[in-house]
């Protein structure tokens, strides 16, 4: 059996909320998407992408053709607003089916695992600092108070298709696992030590730990829009 949790916040500095989410435990698939843009688009961008993939998916495609397909509608979408400022969003997105998993991302919203008391983080942000961590210019520690920390190099509508980089990674959700998918503004608050301690309370549900995440990001400053879900199998 699976158990979900989910919210989404605006957070303390933002007057809107451009992330959007979905969670669906018959279709098997969650995603949390980040926006970005000027004029309100990012809320758009980001609606356009969890519309688009969760359409794809019901008619069968694969997690990286519907995000593909998301990807060339916010395209189509910004070219019609024929606005000098395009809009994207980051995706993170998960399937799971039976007793496996797949997760498939793009940008910096991201994904963990929560298994035998451990958490691992699957995904690798698409971002500017993340590049600097792996040639070994920056540590994890600097990238979380580098000035340009928030800038990706990947994202949906704003990438040229071409160099569009779906990463993905499947794997095992064995009961007691959990799934977390989230939008930069949990871990831009909430280090991964303190996301662990709030998914140790196995005796807690899984929306108890999402509201958890997200009052811990707020007590963090809430800078960003905070998204959190949070993908529990029995």
């Amino acid at each position: 059996m699976i158990e979900f949790g989910h919210l989404t916040h605006v957070g303390l500095r933002r007057e809107l909320n451009e992330d959007t989410y979905y969670g669906d435990s018959e279709l098997g698939l969650w995603l949390v998407a980040d926006g970005m843009g000027g004029h309100e688009y990012g809320e758009v961008a980001s609606a356009l992408a969890r519309e688009a993939i969760v359409r794809e998916i019901r008619q069968g495609r694969s997690l990286p053709q519907a995000i593909r397909l998301a990807d060339e509608e916010i395209i189509r979408a910004s070219r019609r607003r024929s606005d000098t400022l395009p809009m994207g969003t980051t995706v993170v997105a998960a399937r799971v089916t039976g007793s496996r998993f797949e997760v498939a991302w793009v940008g910096d919203s991201r994904v963990y695992l929560w298994r035998d008391g451990q958490l691992a983080q699957l995904s690798q942000d698409h971002s500017y600092v993340q590049a600097l961590i792996a040639q070994g210019a920056l540590s994890v520690d600097q990238a979380r108070t580098h000035p340009q920390r928030n800038v990706v190099t990947q994202a949906l509508g704003v990438t040229d298709p071409q160099a569009l980089n779906v990463e993905t990674l499947a794997g095992e959700l064995a009961p007691g696992n959990q799934l977390l998918l989230c939008s930069d503004g949990l871990t831009e608050e909430v280090d991964d030590r303190a996301i662990a301690q709030v998914l140790a309370h196995a005796e807690c549900s899984a929306q108890e730990c999402v509201d958890g995440l997200v009052a811990a990001a707020l007590d963090g400053g809430g800078s960003d829009n905070i998204t959190a879900i949070l993908i529990r199998r029995h």
